[in-house]
């Protein structure tokens, strides 16, 4: 197959005259050109050469960057971990990969399980020759480790088509070029800092500027000094919405970029408005899993609907089915199925648990999302939540927890809320909002906030409980924990 990063090898562009000194990757003030990256992956390329995966410390520094580089350079499979995981879940995710090394940057101090391994340090002024790519497009390229919600973590086998699938279909549908600069402060350890926020940038021969930390200086900073892109989660554009209005440099800078893209969890309509009523831009989103990179974006040419995750990747098939595994062919905005998906995006299956790959996927070779969605008329998905978590059963409807959360956002007293379902004798299960209010000594009632979400969406739809919260259980993404949320 073709190379994942055409702009590291042979007689590239980026590495020929002067264009090997035009930046690849920065990390706050620390900077590598293409002609320096290519010199320090090639390095690690030539150390890791031969191994069948390799751990990599995924900080985010430019070390990690540039060990999973050189590592997908040498045809071998990378293993990023969240220097943030406990013992347990290290030592679990160790054990089932079994990684010959573990690459990190020099200074960095690792914990019992990791350091009881071979160790690399990765340098950045490192030099050794690019390889020639012989690997094949189904070798892997990442294992990613999922959540572990229901159990302990399982590895994502994510081979190099999936990659460059994915990686390419954004490309068409955000109209990313090389010339195109990058900005976000997003975790390394997972698909959407590491394969679309570096792999992604380097792939179309562009830049990416990671901010470390993120803060809304420096998306202000990087935007306003070239950056062109922004990506982020929901938590990131609620403290973007939250400072715009006396921020008059943000302002400046999301009106100027060329694209502003959320992912990894629905983005509150809320949210959309107002960074749209102060900026004139729209936040386009995405949707995508550990397990199938990117399914869907709004196109950069198309129409960015607050609540909609856009139409299928160009390559990726998706379809909605019932309970009962029959394909919903209403295009309604109404109809609630789950979302299958099968095209070159995929991963090849859990390692080393051939039960679970055989229960993720149909007999036809669609991938079980678990996730919940309608689709519009024009074909546009909107998600509704997850099937075990955010799908309620009541009163014979079938209701999505997610519109009724962007419903309570739209309350001036409501700051954070959550919505789940609960056993009710009568109704079968019960709609609880759970809500972090703007004022803590000051929330809205029950009745207030049912009487609310019923004018907005329908009266079957309104929460019966409230449970008042100081903060939402969140993970390193983001997004809402909502097996942590108990009932009293």
């Amino acid at each position: 197959m073709s190379s994942l990063f055409p702009a590291l090898t042979g007689d590239s562009p980026a590495l020929t005259g002067g264009s090997g000194e035009r930046v690849a990757l920065r990390f706050g003030d620390r900077s590598l050109t293409y002609a320096q990256l290519a010199a320090a992956a090639g390095a690690v390329a030539a150390r890791v050469r031969g191994q069948e995966r390799v751990a990599v410390w995924a900080t985010p520094e430019l070390e990690t960057a540039v060990g999973v580089v050189g590592t997908l350079l040498a045809g071998v499979a990378a293993v990023p971990l969240n220097p943030r995981s406990g013992e347990k879940e290290l030592g679990h995710i160790l054990g089932d990969s079994a990684p010959s090394l573990v690459l990190a940057a020099a200074g960095d101090e690792l914990p019992a399980a990791p350091a009881g391994r071979e160790r690399v340090d990765v340098d950045i002024r490192a030099s050794g020759p690019v390889p020639e790519d012989h690997a094949d497009d189904g070798d892997p390229a990442l294992i990613v480790y999922t959540s572990g919600t229901t159990g302990p973590p399982k590895g994502a086998v994510i081979p190099r088509r999936a990659v460059a699938a994915t990686l390419d279909a954004l490309a068409d549908a955000w109209q990313w070029t090389s010339e195109d600069v990058l900005v976000h402060g997003l975790p390394l350890f997972h698909v959407h800092g590491l394969v679309l926020g570096v792999l992604g940038p380097l792939r179309r021969g562009g830049a990416v500027r990671h901010l470390g930390r993120f803060t809304t200086e420096g998306v202000a900073r990087e935007l306003n000094s070239g950056a062109t892109m922004l990506f982020g989660v929901p938590t990131m554009y609620h403290r973007i919405a939250e400072a715009l209005p006396g921020d008059p440099e943000l302002v400046k800078a999301l009106a100027g970029a060329r694209l502003l893209v959320s992912g990894s969890a629905a983005l509150p309509v809320h949210d959309h408005e107002r960074i749209t009523a102060a900026t004139g831009r729209r936040v386009i989103e995405r949707y995508g899993m550990t397990e199938t990179l990117m399914n869907t974006s709004v196109r950069a040419d198309g129409e960015a609907r607050a609540g909609t995750v856009g139409v299928p990747l160009p390559g990726v098939e998706l379809r909605l089915v019932e309970e009962d595994g029959t394909e919903i062919t209403a295009y309604d905005g109404e109809t609630v199925g789950e979302i299958q998906v099968r095209g070159p995006n995929l991963f090849t299956g859990y390692l080393n648990r051939p039960d679970a790959t055989a229960a993720a996927f149909t007999a036809d070779g669609f991938f079980r999302t678990g996730d919940m969605a309608v689709r519009d008329g024009d074909g546009c998905v909107r998600l509704v939540g997850r099937k075990a978590t955010d799908l309620i059963k009541s009163g014979g409807y079938k209701i999505g927890a997610g519109e009724i959360e962007n419903a309570l956002l739209e309350h001036p007293g409501v700051r954070e809320a959550a919505v789940t379902g609960e056993p009710d004798p009568d109704l079968g299960e019960r709609i609880v909002a759970w809500i972090v209010p703007a004022d803590p000594q000051s929330p809205p009632g029950t009745e207030e906030l049912a009487g609310h979400v019923a004018r907005r969406l329908a009266p079957h739809k309104r929460p019966r409980v409230v449970r008042v919260l100081d903060a939402l259980p969140r993970n390193d993404m983001g997004k809402i924990m909502k097996r942590a949320l108990t009932h009293g």
